[in-house]
């Protein structure tokens, strides 16, 4: 059973629901002849019509396009295979840049206090300026430009330029090493690379340039290399001849109106990549239309963005809420960017950015809320959060307790919303709802428009039972597939081989009495001692509520023919594990979770490995501590904390 209360946390007023994005919705569907009482009627009649779905979603959004096309769906049941809106034709940077000239496109404040802001004309004029660059540098549609940025306007300038064109986008964040970036890129063979000659992180300044120097002597392919000041005190320096400055780039042209390219709704747009850590990344290819129409849906009726809302969200252009929140463009939104790290110079920092910039919508990562749990900051008294109507959560389940740090030390009257999907679908599987109850520990509902279920082992479907988390039918964000797989064998074998024909996800969830969702952990991580399934997420939301703790990575270790878990914890500063405090994780987990959930070895490690996008990475562990060579260190944003999980005298009695 999953830990809920009697009562909700939050509920909506009848004035929040009937102001909502989907209560106008349904108002737009009765016009229309399709009469809905509720949301509840809205999604189950979205799942049984998804065509008149995302039809009627692409009028109410009001989509930019040369042409609809009269075919909504082809093979909607095929699975890889299907084709939304194949005779449809858009650009995905026209839709973006919309909306009164005059308001604020995106406003940026750095860690060290550089800011800038744009309006919506002075977005539309550079983004102009670059484009024209672009085009006579010779970039043709399905050209691949990519990013080596930190999080600053030039970034999402860049991305707009080249998707106007009908150019492919793909980026990483600066603080990926040399060969990070060339497994990610030099796959994609580039004719462009943006990059940025330094950025800050923790109150220091980092020097790109030997990096840059780095990554172009490997790319071949690349053409130009445009490198960004990250601010107006950045000194231009000779980096090698093959660079050429961001001003020297654009300076002979000026605003002019933008030739946009119409691209077909399944062409190319984005190339994520997954984490790397079991291999060479995985270059997954997002289309240009079903990107831009899952984004809308998402912004409109999960988080309730209305006109000239100020959304910002904690994210590095490596990871996929970078394009997600660069898509409430769409919605005439304002952008809020911030790069550097959130606790510099304390704490607050990104809490603070709600007063200063009256943020509607504010987004982060479970972690930092953690974080923020255990310093026992109380943004409620020192910060006037009036603007602030709804947080975001995701890159790791939101554990209970911070539910309740968020309600008793943040904001009673907001709402938060757990979010989970991927850069898989460059969007979410579970997703908040405006209109519904947030409960202790819940995902609010699955994504409208999706046939989203858990599967047993058997592929049946449950509820109230913990298993695989699987859409049983296309949607439009599927990717087009992965880059240099032209017989979809490692794309099919990624998302169809345990249950043909059907999306497996690789998380292990729930879907709960309330009709909302609770992720465990991913499945490829699942303990299962004595043949008993359990997601890692059930234990660390025991062990992490500790003040001692300050973060866990739980793995199973092969032990006389079967597994036990092994919990690694590191301790907060000036803390020390000794048998009181193992025995007081042991009987918590124990009584809060069961007793096949408490690990056989608990064991301090001073530091636990984690992607460059800040998850952590329970596979490496597994290998190292069975002495198994990680396959992509690269990956990892700290691969020198493997040697702590090496030859390890505790696992071996």
């Amino acid at each position: 059973m999953t830990e809920l209360e009697n009562t909700p946390l939050w509920s909506p007023s009848e004035e929040d629901i009937v102001n909502s994005n989907i209560t106008k919705f349904i108002s737009y569907l009765s016009q229309r002849e399709i009469n809905l009482k509720d949301y509840l009627e809205l999604f189950l009649w979205a799942e049984e019509n998804p065509e008149i779905f995302y039809d009627t979603l692409w009028g109410f959004s009001n989509i930019i396009s040369k042409s609809k096309g009269k075919q909504i769906v082809r093979d909607r049941h095929l699975m890889p295979g299907a084709k939304w809106f194949p005779d449809a034709e858009l650009n995905f940077a026209e839709n973006l840049m919309i909306g009164n000239e005059e308001s604020d496109a995106i406003i940026f404040e750095g860690e060290d206090f550089t800011s800038k802001k744009l309006t919506r004309k002075e977005l539309v004029e550079q983004v102009s300026i670059l484009a024209q660059a672009f085009k006579q540098d010779g970039v043709k549609p399905g050209d691949r430009i990519v990013a080596y940025m930190p999080n600053i306007p030039e970034t999402v300038i860049a991305m707009l330029a080249a998707t106007s064109l009908g150019a492919i986008w793909s980026s990483c964040s600066p603080d990926f090493g040399v060969q990070g970036v060339i497994d990610r890129f030099g796959q994609i063979k580039p004719s462009i690379l943006i990059a940025c000659e330094s950025y800050f992180y923790n109150g220091k300044k980092f020097d790109s340039c030997p990096k840059i120097e780095g990554i172009v002597s490997k790319l071949e392919t690349l053409k130009s290399v445009v490198i960004v000041p990250y601010n107006e005190k950045s000194k231009e320096k000779k980096i090698s001849d093959r660079c050429i400055w961001w001003n020297k780039y654009i300076q002979k042209f000026t605003p002019k109106k933008i030739n946009y390219k119409y691209m077909n709704f399944n062409d190319p747009l984005y190339i994520m990549y997954s984490s790397g850590t079991t291999g060479a990344p995985k270059c997954i290819v997002h289309s240009v239309g079903g990107t831009l129409l899952q984004h809308i849906k998402e912004h409109i009726f999960h988080t309730n963005i209305k006109n000239n809302d100020k959304i910002f969200y904690f994210t590095t252009c490596g990871w996929m809420m970078w394009n997600w929140v660069v898509s409430a463009l769409s919605c005439n939104a304002t952008i809020i960017l911030f790069d550097g790290s959130p606790f510099y110079p304390n704490f607050g920092r990104l809490w603070s950015l709600i007063e200063k910039y009256d943020i509607d919508i504010f987004g982060t990562s479970a972690k930092f809320i953690d974080a923020c749990s255990k310093d026992g900051i109380e943004p409620i008294k020192k910060y006037n959060l009036k603007s602030l109507k709804t947080i975001l959560s995701t890159g790791s389940p939101l554990a209970p307790d911070s539910f309740d740090f968020i309600y008793s030390n943040v904001k009673q009257n907001v709402r938060l919303s757990s979010i989970s999907g991927g850069t898989d679908i460059i969007s979410c599987f579970a997703s908040g709802l405006p209109v519904k109850s947030v409960w202790r520990g819940e995902i609010q509902s699955v994504a409208i428009g999706m046939k989203v279920r858990v599967f047993n082992e058997e592929g049946e479907e449950v509820e109230g039972e913990k298993g695989e988390l699987v859409c049983l039918e296309s949607f439009p964000s599927m990717p087009i597939g992965f880059w240099d797989d032209d017989d979809n064998k490692r794309y099919i074998n990624a998302y169809f081989k345990k249950f043909p024909g059907v999306w497996t996800h690789g998380d292990y969830s729930e879907i709960t009495k309330n009709k909302g969702m609770v992720i465990y952990g991913r499945s490829d991580t699942i303990l299962n001692p004595g043949g008993v399934r359990i997601g890692t997420a059930e234990i660390y939301r025991q062990v992490e509520s500790f003040q001692e703790v300050t973060e866990a990575i739980c793995v199973s270790q092969e032990w006389c023919q079967d597994i036990r878990i092994i919990l690694f914890i590191k301790m907060a500063e000036g803390k020390k594990l000794n048998d009181k405090l193992i025995t007081q994780i042991k009987n918590k987990i124990k009584t809060n979770a069961s007793p096949r959930h408490v690990p056989a070895k608990i064991i301090s490690v001073k530091d636990i490995p984690r992607t460059i996008s800040g998850k952590i990475t329970e596979l490496a562990v597994r290998e190292t501590i069975h002495n198994r060579a990680v396959k992509n260190k690269e990956a990892l944003a700290n691969p020198e904390a493997l040697a702590y999980y090496e030859n390890l005298e505790e696992l071996r009695s």
